[in-house]
């Protein structure tokens, strides 16, 4: 790929045929790209959906426990679905350095995407979170909504953690603060089965019947990413004004049974945001952590980001 616009494949909202798997991104990092087409004659924005750190696209796509996944559930709602793997995650071409992808770096190949697909709702997790608000600061024509699943916050208002790693262990249990890790930044991150279980595979709600396929699914990650998203040093991810994203709507959307996500937390985002914050068992549904996507009543949360979306003629 000799440049960000060899990646685009005529991606835009409308067009007649699209390949259902193509690269997109920038020259340095491209990004591979699933697309399902929306189904029925009614036609809502696309949705380019955006897994978190150490995760795949795969997350959308179907569940550990073999049900349908959000994205043909999207899809069958009458939305085109882009379904992205990170540069040097799933699919996508490989990292020639991953311990350093910075996620500027992920930020900039989603944004091509974004800018081949036209006007979409940016469907983000987790560690994506902050591209999210760095994307519709720089690119608010490109992105016409945004749900974040108890997405990260934009380094304007974390905490500044010591750039030392003895330090930084004193606070990982510290919810307030996410639970914070710092890693060395020589090699990318594994995580192990007891990280899993205590941050990701924790919730009710999870198939853990199915721990061992969504095992599986988890792939190495950046170092560097992790620190920027613990905000080791300042060096997270900034947006530059909160005006820029005033008028783009936005919904973060958190269960009460993640550990780095309290309810606090995301509800300060979103209040710095000008974001709508759902709680969901403020909506009568409870024992979620954080995959939402992939628990046991996924359907009942992907319906109700897509009334949100409805009601908001998104």
């Amino acid at each position: 790929m000799s440049s960000p616009a060899s990646a685009q494949v005529r991606l835009s909202s409308g067009k007649r045929a699209h390949p259902r798997a193509c690269f997109s991104g920038t020259a340095q990092n491209p990004v591979y790209v699933d697309y399902l087409p929306a189904q029925g004659t009614a036609r809502a924005l696309p949705v380019v959906m955006v897994h978190g750190g150490c995760h795949t696209g795969q997350c959308y796509l179907a569940t550990p426990d073999g049900r349908e996944g959000w994205a043909p559930r999207f899809a069958a709602a009458g939305r085109d679905v882009f379904v992205v793997d990170w540069p040097g995650h799933g699919r996508s071409p490989a990292c020639p350095d991953l311990a350093k992808l910075a996620t500027r770096e992920i930020a900039d190949s989603l944004l091509v995407l974004l800018e081949a697909v036209g006007s979409a709702i940016l469907l983000v997790h987790s560690a994506s979170g902050p591209m999210a608000w760095w994307i519709a600061e720089q690119a608010p024509h490109a992105v016409a909504g945004i749900l974040g699943l108890a997405p990260g916050a934009p380094a304007n208002i974390l905490t500044i953690l010591p750039d030392d790693a003895g330090e930084v262990a004193k606070l990982s249990h510290n919810i307030g603060l996410g639970c914070p890790v710092m890693t060395p930044e020589d090699r990318p991150v594994i995580v192990g089965e007891a990280f899993m279980r205590s941050f990701w595979a924790n919730a009710p709600r999870f198939p853990a019947a199915a721990f061992d396929q969504y095992r599986l699914s988890i792939v190495p990650e950046s170092a560097r990413l992790f620190n920027e998203r613990f905000n080791i040093g300042g060096r997270g991810l900034r947006i530059g004004d909160t005006a820029a994203l005033k008028a783009t709507p936005i919904l973060i959307m958190t269960g009460d049974h993640d550990p780095r996500h309290p309810r606090a937390m995301d509800e300060a985002t979103a209040r710095y945001l000008g974001a709508q914050f759902l709680w969901l068992p403020d909506e009568g549904i409870s024992g979620n952590g954080h995959m939402p996507m992939i628990e046991d009543n996924s359907d009942l949360i992907a319906d109700r980001l897509l009334r949100w979306l409805g009601e908001r003629g998104l």
